[in-house]
């Protein structure tokens, strides 16, 4: 009857009496008071447990939200990147497009500017060989001193050169003289020398008889001083005749420079050759 007081005294008190009574209270307790026992304790674990589970449950709901949101936004930010790449993507292939449009159009340009260059090329060789064949007939006369056509005029003087030149030719009836006059400028204007003169004749053949026969003579002269009797072609023509001029001379300089390394290499072999028995009568 005390046990049982003391089991309702607290359970009134809402203390639990697995807690309070021992080991050998336990064990004297009648049996339906241990079952009584035994269902309170399984009760509290009960409680126990299931409080428990509901905390766990709880936080594996908010876990799982958590994970939810976290895959949401992962979700939205692989989204993201796709889009960006994929709006990277469009704008490399549009540029790739324009550069390929660029890259034809500077081919076509290429193409005209190179078909441009090639017409004016020609155009300038068919004016250069219409111009060199209105000059065909002419002779250049370079060193005539300023101010001798004033007196006798331009005829005269190239008379005079025939004259005192190539008197033989003088004799012979030359073609009538089409043209005579000095150049209106100098070819270098930064060398003091006299304008040039150019006389026109009407036929090519007396032309050539005269740089012949000037060529022959090596020295032409007016009144004692040095000149020079030239064809007269374009400034185009002289420029790319100077060109072949100096690639000329510049193989004649090459070769004459192996010719003399030869020379002096079989120089210095014969020497060797005859330093040799002199060696050997000493030895």
């Amino acid at each position: 009857m005390k046990r049982q007081r003391t089991i309702t005294q607290m359970r009134e008190k809402g203390k639990t009496p697995e807690n309070q009574l021992s080991d050998e209270e336990i064990l004297s307790l009648q049996e339906k008071d241990f079952r009584l026992l035994m269902l309170k304790m399984m009760q509290d674990i009960g409680n126990k447990l299931e409080a428990k589970m509901d905390n766990l449950q709880e936080t594996l709901t908010k876990e799982i939200q958590d994970i939810k949101l976290k895959q949401e936004e992962m979700q939205n930010t692989i989204t993201e990147i796709k889009n960006s790449l994929e709006a990277a993507n469009s704008r490399i292939q549009e540029a790739e497009e324009r550069i390929s449009e660029v890259e034809d159009r500077l081919v076509e340009i290429t193409d005209a500017e190179q078909k441009r260059e090639k017409r004016l090329k020609t155009n300038e060789e068919s004016l250069r060989e219409l111009w060199d064949n209105v000059k065909r007939t002419n002779i250049r006369i370079i060193g005539v001193p300023e101010g001798e056509e004033r007196e006798k005029g331009t005829e005269k003087i190239f008379q005079e050169i025939i004259a005192e030149n190539f008197p033989n030719m003088g004799k012979e009836p030359l073609t009538q003289i089409q043209e005579a006059q000095r150049v209106p400028y100098k070819i270098n204007p930064r060398r003091n020398t006299p304008r040039h003169i150019i006389i026109k004749l009407t036929k090519i053949k007396d032309k050539e008889k005269i740089l012949k026969a000037a060529r022959e003579k090596k020295q032409v002269t007016y009144k004692g001083t040095p000149i020079r009797l030239l064809a007269d072609f374009s400034a185009e023509t002289l420029q790319s005749r100077r060109k072949w001029h100096d690639i000329l001379h510049s193989d004649d300089r090459e070769k004459t420079s192996n010719q003399d390394y030869s020379t002096q290499q079989g120089s210095h072999s014969d020497l060797k050759e005859k330093s040799k028995p002199s060696q050997i009568s000493k030895s």
